[in-house]
């Protein structure tokens, strides 16, 4: 009998710990503990830095852009590739200017994904950037202008500040 009651105690201790690991788990299963990507790929959250009126109206709605396609081989984005952005229910075109992903040495790591909205042919849709820019910028943005036939030029012109 004292057998059969022990057997019991331990089969209920054992279905109670049970119990509590499967609630412990139920309450936790909404949280995400995985780290926020910090790559550029598709539908990455990004943030305009410009001061282009669709870039503001976006940020001011709590509705940041995301990149439907980054316009490389390797499909991630990286400091100064040509990205496409759905932002307002629209397409644009935007060049990345800072991002959280870890940099080769001597390059910058920012806090935020930053963009800056341009049109077909190059040329910025605002006339400021808020935000500093790495300089590295400078040389990776000229290479593209000579290859490409957009100039992208213009983006380090209305650029005020470089880290």
């Amino acid at each position: 009998m004292a057998q059969m009651l022990l057997r019991n105690f331990s089969a209920r201790r054992a279905c109670g710990l049970l119990l509590s690991s499967q609630k412990q788990q139920q309450e936790t299963c909404g949280l995400h503990t995985t780290p926020a990507c910090c790559e550029i790929r598709k539908l990455a959250r990004l943030r305009v830095v410009d001061n282009s009126d669709l870039g503001k109206r976006a940020m001011a709605e709590g509705r940041p852009p995301r990149c439907i396609h980054v316009y490389n081989k390797r499909g991630v984005g990286y400091i100064g590739d040509k990205v496409l952005v759905a932002i307002k229910g629209e397409k644009k075109k935007g060049i990345l200017v800072g991002l959280k992903q870890n940099q080769r040495p001597k390059q910058p790591k920012f806090d935020s994904n930053n963009l800056v909205l341009i049109d077909d042919n190059g040329t910025p849709l605002g006339t400021r950037i808020h935000v500093p820019i790495p300089t590295i910028l400078r040389t990776i943005l000229k290479e593209k202008t000579l290859a490409k036939g957009a100039d992208y030029t213009k983006v380090l012109a209305i650029a005020s500040r470089y880290v």
